[in-house]
């Protein structure tokens, strides 16, 4: 019998590298290959080497290959979904000055804030890219640069985001999408293009940068002789443009214009992030007003303290990780990186309301209510951002669809359903940005829409979950204590 043809969609995570292998025809998962990656920095500071990106994703193909049993000759498509905002700059010949500023890498908070004033305010960003400055955003990582390391910005030749440069390693192309694209702060929303006047205010050479092909799924090349051989892949194998890990994870689920539109999803993960596929351009300075990779707009509200902020909880309690319980009057806001939604980047943890019968478990139970509680809070402003009104039954009453490492944690799951109140669905799948990047994969081989192929995989389906009675005592403890420690964090 003939060997189906198979495409990898490859997730370049802060944390490590997935290449997921996938029947083209079926989006039936072979094999995820792995491989990790190393974060170093301190007091803010967060940097990894782009190099261990490229070795990371060659060692997560070929392991990939192994697992899965298939001939190499197979591979028909690749595509790279990445972390965004990280500023990666290269010299001439491709190769980086320096190590990449990660997107949760604090430091760039001033330069955000001057940028904010320089343009005039939040609402001239929003009209133009969607998104107010934050230290995540790549445009303040690049003026933090060139007032920090101004050799390195001089010296410059070629300025990416981490999937563009992966996605120019394989293909030899230098281009990017609209998704990762616009959370750049160089790329205007509003024109989908890069916007020379906000080029001109962060004195970038709009020839530094990467082409913005028309959609994550388009063909940019094919993999050059030396990616091939890198990977064990044929030189044949086509190379999607690729885009950034929240505008995958959404093709992955079938939001988008050949799709779901206006459905919300909360993905619990290194950082938290709530977003919809919309066809309303979002222009909310409490959001991020992303374009998606399938020419639709992603609002999407971003927490850089999920997961590993309360697994460190549960370090420091000596308690695992499934051992909470409800918090009490103990409100615990674990801000361990600072925090961008809200935007307080220089915050630390917070905990009050201390009891002497407060136990180690409930503390537990606080961290996770305090990170479920700063995701949820932003999820009324994306649904307004999609034109619908929070308080309409049916806006109330579409699942939130849970995605991520803490959907599969029964204490997340739970969390996030009593301080919620809605129903939720729970995708079986438990890779969707790298199935997302497999469908732009597929999408760049046969011309098909990436949205309409992840949805005819079913890779968005799962088991849903009736809702439980709101927690509003524990919401509005949670939120009396954030709105008066605010001015203070921050």
């Amino acid at each position: 019998m003939p060997q189906a043809p198979v495409v990898i969609g490859v997730d370049s995570s802060t944390q490590s590298t997935k290449a997921l292998l996938a029947d083209a025809e079926t989006g039936r998962t072979l094999a995820v290959g792995r491989a990790p990656h190393r974060v170093d920095g301190s007091a803010g500071a967060r940097e990894s080497d782009p190099e261990q990106w490229w070795r990371a994703l060659g060692e997560a193909v070929r392991a990939g290959l192994k697992e899965a049993g298939v001939p190499a000759s197979a591979v028909t498509g690749i595509a790279v979904a990445g972390q965004q905002h990280g500023l990666v700059v290269l010299d001439r010949d491709g190769r980086p000055l320096r190590p990449a500023l990660l997107w949760n890498d604090t430091r760039s908070a001033p330069q955000a804030a001057a940028l904010t004033g320089a343009l005039g305010g939040p609402d001239a960003w929003t009209a133009r890219t969607g998104s107010v400055p934050v230290a995540a955003v790549t445009a303040a990582k690049w003026r933090w640069l060139r007032e920090n390391e101004p050799a390195h910005a001089s010296a410059a030749a070629r300025v990416r985001l981490p999937h563009d440069f992966l996605t120019e390693r394989l293909a030899g192309a230098a281009a990017t999408d609209p998704g990762d694209a616009s959370g750049t702060g160089w790329y205007a929303t509003a024109t989908g293009a890069y916007d020379p006047v906000l080029l001109d205010l962060l004195g970038l050479d709009a020839a530094l940068l990467p082409e913005v092909a028309p959609t994550g799924a388009t063909r940019v090349g094919s993999l050059t002789a030396r990616a091939a051989e890198a990977l064990g892949l044929p030189a044949a194998t086509a190379v999607a443009a690729g885009t950034g890990d929240n505008m995958a994870a959404a093709v992955g689920l079938g939001l988008g214009g050949a799709g779901l539109l206006n459905h919300p999803v909360l993905s619990l993960g290194t950082s938290g992030t709530v977003f919809a596929a919309t066809r309303t351009r979002p222009a909310s300075r409490e959001l991020s007003g992303f374009a998606a990779t399938d020419g639709t707009f992603l609002p999407l509200a971003c927490t850089l303290n999920c997961t590993l902020a309360v697994d460190r909880i549960a370090a420091l309690l000596g308690l695992g990780r499934e051992e909470a319980e409800p918090g009490g009057e103990a409100v615990l806001l674990p801000y361990l990186d600072g925090e961008r939604t809200p935007d307080l980047p220089t915050a630390a943890g917070l905990l009050t309301g201390l009891r002497h019968a407060t136990t180690g478990p409930q503390l537990l139970g606080a961290a996770y209510e305090g990170a479920v509680f700063t995701a949820l809070r932003a999820l009324d402003d994306l649904l307004r951002a999609c034109g619908l009104d929070p308080a309409d039954p049916g806006a109330a009453g579409r699942p939130l669809r849970l995605i991520g490492g803490g959907a599969r944690g029964r204490v997340w799951v739970e969390t996030v359903r009593r301080l919620s109140g809605r129903p939720l669905l729970v995708p079986r799948a438990t890779e969707l940005v790298a199935l997302g990047a497999a469908a732009l994969a597929a999408a760049a081989v046969t011309g098909a829409d990436p949205v309409a192929t992840a949805a005819a995989w079913g890779t968005g389906e799962g088991t849903a979950l009736e809702p439980v009675a709101r927690d509003t005592a524990a919401w509005e403890r949670i939120g009396a204590v954030l709105d008066r420690a605010a001015p203070v964090l921050g």
